[in-house]
């Protein structure tokens, strides 16, 4: 799947800590239904092999609403799965080596907090970045905050785009409206719904104002 920044609009990351009634694939295609233009399946207590597993059929999900599937941390099992792409952090195996030996289509995102780390991302050959916490995260408590003049100052600093990521909701997101990024990344917001697809619907319409 070819990559582009309208891919980034509303980018949500799973977790399964909110799988209640409904199954994570359920979730998922319920978020599809709603409008999610990227998913990142982000699994931390998964063996490879199930991971593995997991990420082949919501890859299948992902397409057939022509989505993209990025895969968190895990380059292995994003090569394995066929996913499309697969998305690092800080303390994970660095851009450049991962460009190496991935497909020359293959999409790699890369979390920036400052400006150099987002000059290193581009030099090393991402595609995107994930700039953030822009608010307390319900997900990564110690997630390090950054304001919304640093957001647009890293967004700014390179050609390649951005999501904003970080304890956004439908509540809050307008107020980084002007941050300079393309899209939005959410976890809790969608997840954590009753109604997972209005959710959806409603944070990508607030995605396509807060980055007009």
């Amino acid at each position: 799947m070819i990559f582009n920044k309208e891919m980034l609009l509303l980018y949500a990351v799973t977790d399964s800590a909110w799988v209640g009634k409904k199954t994570l694939y359920q979730q998922i295609e319920d978020a599809l239904k709603g409008g999610v233009t990227i998913v990142q399946l982000r699994e931390k207590n998964l063996d490879e092999d199930a991971f593995v597993k997991e990420a082949v059929e919501v890859r299948e999900l992902c397409h057939r609403y022509n989505v993209p599937l990025i895969i968190n941390d895990n380059v292995t099992v994003a090569l394995k799965s066929g996913a499309d792409g697969v998305h690092v952090g800080l303390e994970d195996a660095p851009v450049s080596k991962i460009r190496k030996i991935v497909p020359k289509d293959f999409i790699i995102g890369a979390t920036c907090k400052t400006v150099e780390q987002a000059k290193t991302a581009e030099k090393s050959g991402a595609d995107y970045m994930g700039v953030g916490a822009v608010f307390p995260s319900s997900t990564k408590e110690n997630a390090l905050r950054i304001t919304k003049e640093q957001l647009k100052e890293i967004c700014s600093s390179v050609s390649i785009p951005a999501v904003a990521i970080g304890g956004i909701t439908a509540e809050n997101v307008e107020e980084i409206k002007g941050g300079g990024m393309c899209g939005i990344a959410v976890v809790s917001a969608i997840f954590s719904a009753h109604n997972i697809q209005k959710a959806t619907q409603e944070l990508k319409e607030k995605a396509r104002e807060v980055t007009a």
